[in-house]
């Protein structure tokens, strides 16, 4: 029997909530096609200007606005520091704490004082937090839409761990990421939006470390 799993995973940057399925033994993989839509050469390009953008992104600091799949909005700050660490605070009165130390993903109800840690691994994050990003090789490319100043790619992970896709979009006028969509296996949407963001800052390494609850039981008095 699967279970079901909410995550809640930032994406980038890392805040999202994704819905993973988890079997005894492995994570479920979907049953879809491995093929990236036809693309063509500027679709492409597209694709390889936010691949280079992430490839140039090595620290970035911001402020974050969340929609979730029920149209409730949080917004917090957020840190990432390549390869593979992520931190999304979110303002009161939402308790939760996201922060990726490059291998593991802690989300942790500061309220509750209860986490959780999953593999960075089996979350869209690890698609944009890598050392090195290449999109059209790592990614199954479902869709790509020019728009104004707007690029927005719609993706999947070729690997397909997780369910759902990825929505990016891109503004080529201030060459960033201005947000990102999670669409889960069921088509819950989870939307971020970026602002006042800024490349190269200095990021203390702590802000990349959770310190987990203590679970276990205290010892009876003999």
């Amino acid at each position: 029997m699967l279970q079901r799993v909410k995550v809640l995973c930032a994406g980038l940057a890392t805040g999202v909530l994704l819905a993973i399925s988890v079997a005894p033994g492995g994570i479920a993989q979907a049953a879809r096609s491995a093929e990236s839509a036809a693309l063509s050469n500027a679709q492409q390009a597209a694709v390889q200007k936010i691949s280079s953008y992430f490839n140039k992104m090595r620290s970035l600091k911001g402020e974050f606005t969340q929609i979730s799949p029920k149209g409730r909005v949080s917004s917090g700050i957020f840190y990432i520091a390549k390869p593979g660490r992520l931190r999304f605070e979110y303002a009161a009165p939402n308790p939760f704490i996201i922060v990726s130390d490059g291998q593991w993903l802690v989300i942790k109800n500061k309220k509750k004082n209860r986490a959780d840690q999953y593999p960075l691994s089996a979350t869209p994050l690890r698609l944009v937090l890598a050392d090195r990003v290449d999109l059209l090789k790592q990614a199954i490319i479902r869709k790509v839409e020019q728009v104004d100043d707007l690029t927005t790619v719609t993706l999947e992970d070729r690997d397909q761990i997780v369910p759902g896709h990825l929505i990016l979009v891109y503004n080529n006028s201030q060459s960033e990421l201005q947000q990102w969509v999670v669409v889960d296996g069921q088509g819950r949407r989870t939307t971020i939006s970026l602002s006042k963001i800024e490349a190269g800052v200095k990021t203390d390494p702590k802000l990349f470390k959770v310190k987990l609850p203590d679970t276990r039981k205290p010892k009876s008095d003999r």
